[in-house]
């Protein structure tokens, strides 16, 4: 698709605001109305058409692309959703640690413990081991942090599994979510690990481009977060 408008804006459309190319609606993929929760959203997905020059660069929006998201595919399916991020707390990279080397171990400890105690703090402790193998985490746990994922809106369940995803915790990803962490600080938690083998074997080009746009994706996910507020 070619550039066809000559401004974007947002115009309110209640119970949300609605983005506009020369006043008429924009549409997702599956044709429903692009209607957000604020104002700041829609200005700033708004702001993604207004930019579009020539042909139309859908990896150069990528509000509209997570917008799209919580409305076609999400909002649909938000308890299943839901449960898919969830499950990633059974399993959450914070929770598996090195046997060695020692160094590593270390840092592990200094820099995922913290996270873990601020989610036993939000009464959700979690087991930690070392090695690969599976370790069973308690029930009544999973159960308090599946409660505050099912608890956020469609929008929000949408951002909140690419942090989830990306980095394969589900406590970074809620720490995101309650603005105790940056996105970009997040994703270097969950890379410690990756930066640890390229500190002793140097970088590997493919795996930092697969890296820097994996940080990209945290930025515009948590930026989506604070404007769906």
């Amino acid at each position: 698709m070619k550039r066809f408008w000559t401004a974007a804006g947002a115009v309110p459309a209640p119970p949300g605001w609605a983005v506009v190319l020369d006043g008429r609606p924009v549409r997702t993929p599956a044709k429903a109305a692009l209607v957000l929760p604020t104002p700041a959203l829609a200005q700033a997905v708004a702001a993604e058409w207004d930019a579009q020059t020539g042909e139309v660069q859908p990896a150069l929006m990528p509000l509209t692309r997570t917008a799209n998201a919580a409305i076609d595919k999400v909002a649909p399916m938000a308890a299943a959703v839901a449960e898919e991020i969830a499950r990633y707390g059974a399993s959450d990279l914070l929770c598996y640690r090195a046997t060695g080397p020692a160094a590593l171990v270390a840092r592990q400890a200094a820099a995922w413990d913290p996270w873990l105690d601020w989610c036993a703090g939000q009464g959700a402790p979690l087991r930690a081991t070392a090695g690969i193998m599976p370790v069973a985490q308690p029930p009544a746990s999973l159960d308090v942090l599946a409660a505050m994922v099912a608890a956020r809106t469609h929008f929000e369940l949408a951002a909140l599994y690419d942090l989830v995803a990306i980095t394969g915790s589900l406590v970074l990803g809620l720490a995101v979510l309650r603005q105790r962490l940056t996105p970009e600080a997040a994703f270097e938690l969950a890379c410690l690990d990756e930066d640890w083998q390229a500190g002793q074997w140097g970088v590997d080009d493919e795996a930092a481009e697969s890296a820097r746009l994996k940080r990209q994706a945290m930025t515009d996910a948590g930026r989506f977060l604070r404007l769906c507020r």
